[in-house]
């Protein structure tokens, strides 16, 4: 049986006016283009990134955006874990992604099991880890060990995620303040959920994660960053995905978000850049 041809789609482009000077010409032109391959406009940037960061990205991605045709969609998970909406495992069941933005080993991870592109890598900024109270709570005094070790013993219950920050102070942290036997029963490794939300429905009494994911969320009172002694900086990085089909764009994105214009939006979310750093 023959089929028949489907109807061939056309972009009307209108008439060229009679008097018009060279630059409009030009404008002109563009214009039309631009109409002719409107299809395109509609395959929006699709980014994926971890929490840690999310706050500077809300920002900055509202200016990319200001740009004629620069749409994007974005997507969020923690940098490692088995929820269904971490990273690696968007990237595992071939999720359209075209940029990932996460904790930079765990990025460095995909990069060598070929996920992503390879030198594509850019470091956008460092995180430290501070805790915080429920509202209204007395604020426990953390800048020093002792301090820390007697807020966590005290605490009722802890919460820390299951992300980069939460896997060091359950693994690590407790063991080096000689804590861990006291306060791993009581404590709550938070997937998805950022931890300030956990905290602000009283959910635990006390709790740490990255600065960046507990400065918005309201109903808590950060208490302070962990002392130097037992701090953990997370550095976060972008990198363009294997699979995507708009790498040239994706690695301008890139570009803009690492920008040294752009440090000052980054450094107001509680972190500390890496400006056109890789």
């Amino acid at each position: 049986m023959q089929q028949c041809a489907g109807p061939k789609i056309r972009f009307p482009i209108p008439p060229i006016p009679p008097a018009m000077s060279r630059s409009k010409l030009k404008h002109f032109v563009a214009a039309a283009a631009l109409l002719a391959s409107g299809l395109a406009l509609a395959d929006p940037l699709v980014v994926a990134s971890s929490g840690g960061f999310a706050a500077a990205y809300k920002e900055l991605v509202k200016q990319w955006q200001r740009e004629p045709g620069r749409e994007v969609n974005s997507v969020w998970g923690p940098s490692m874990g088995q929820t269904a909406n971490a990273i690696p495992q968007r990237l595992a069941r071939s999720e359209p992604l075209d940029v990932v933005i996460m904790v930079g080993d765990a990025l460095d991870k995909l990069m060598a099991s070929g996920q992503l592109v390879p030198g594509s890598k850019v470091v956008l900024a460092d995180s430290t880890i501070a805790c915080a109270v429920p509202q209204g709570n007395p604020r426990p005094a953390i800048d020093t060990v002792a301090g820390l070790k007697a807020a966590l013993l005290a605490a009722r219950s802890v919460a820390w995620s299951d992300s980069a920050s939460g896997e060091y102070i359950e693994r690590e942290m407790l063991d080096k303040l000689g804590v861990a036997e006291q306060v791993r029963p009581k404590g709550r490794k938070i997937p998805a959920t950022p931890v300030g939300e956990i905290i602000a429905q009283r959910e635990a009494d006390f709790g740490c994660q990255q600065r960046s994911e507990l400065l918005p969320v309201k109903g808590i009172d950060i208490v302070g960053d962990l002392p130097p002694e037992v701090q953990y900086v997370t550095q976060f990085s972008a990198a363009v995905v294997a699979k995507s089909a708009h790498k040239e764009e994706a690695q301008r994105f890139l570009q803009f978000l690492s920008a040294p214009q752009n440090a000052g939006v980054i450094r107001d979310t509680g972190l500390v850049p890496k400006s056109s750093s890789r």
